[in-house]
C-alpha cells in the first residue's frame, strides 16, 4: 500500500524557475515552473521490495544516482504547478507499483482456426488465378 502524496513531502525537494509557457509578461518575472526532485533509494516510506519494483519500472526516468525529476509548467501559478507535479509524482508511483495480471494461455477456437484457413485458401486461389498459364 502506497502512502498518500503528502507523506512524501519531507523527502521531496522543490525547485522553481521561470517557465516558458503561457503567462505573457508574467512569464518574465515570476518563477512558476516547478521541478520535483525525489531520491528513491533514500526514501523511508517505501519497503525495499517497493523500491526495487519502482527502480525496475522507472529505470529510464531515474538519474544514475536514483533521483526522480518531474517538471510542471502548465499553469501560470507556481502553487498550481506544485500541485500538478505532486499529483503526477503520486500517479507515477502508483502505476509503477501496480503488478500486471498474469496472462492465461488460451487456444483459438475451432471455428476461428477454420475461418483463418478458409481465408488463406481463398487468398491462395486468388493469387493462383493471376498466374500466367504456360
Amino acid at each position: 500500500m502506497l502512502p498518500p502524496a503528502a507523506a512524501f513531502l519531507p523527502e521531496i525537494i522543490f525547485q522553481t524557475s521561470r517557465a516558458s509557457g503561457p503567462g505573457g509578461q508574467n512569464v518574465n518575472k515570476v518563477e512558476s515552473r516547478v521541478e520535483l526532485r525525489w531520491h528513491l533509494l533514500n526514501s523511508e516510506l517505501l519497503t525495499d521490495e517497493q523500491k526495487q519494483l519502482i527502480l525496475e519500472k522507472l529505470a529510464g526516468q531515474l538519474t544514475a544516482d536514483g533521483l526522480l525529476l518531474l517538471v510542471a509548467q502548465d499553469d501560470r501559478s507556481q502553487l498550481r504547478n506544485k500541485e500538478i507535479v505532486l499529483a503526477r509524482f503520486h500517479e507515477l508511483l502508483l502505476r509503477s507499483l501496480r503488478r500486471p495480471k498474469p496472462r492465461k494461455a488460451t487456444k483459438p477456437s475451432r471455428s476461428a482456426v477454420r475461418k483463418r484457413l478458409e481465408g488463406k485458401k481463398i487468398q491462395g486461389e486468388k493469387k493462383a488465378s493471376r498466374r500466367r498459364l504456360e
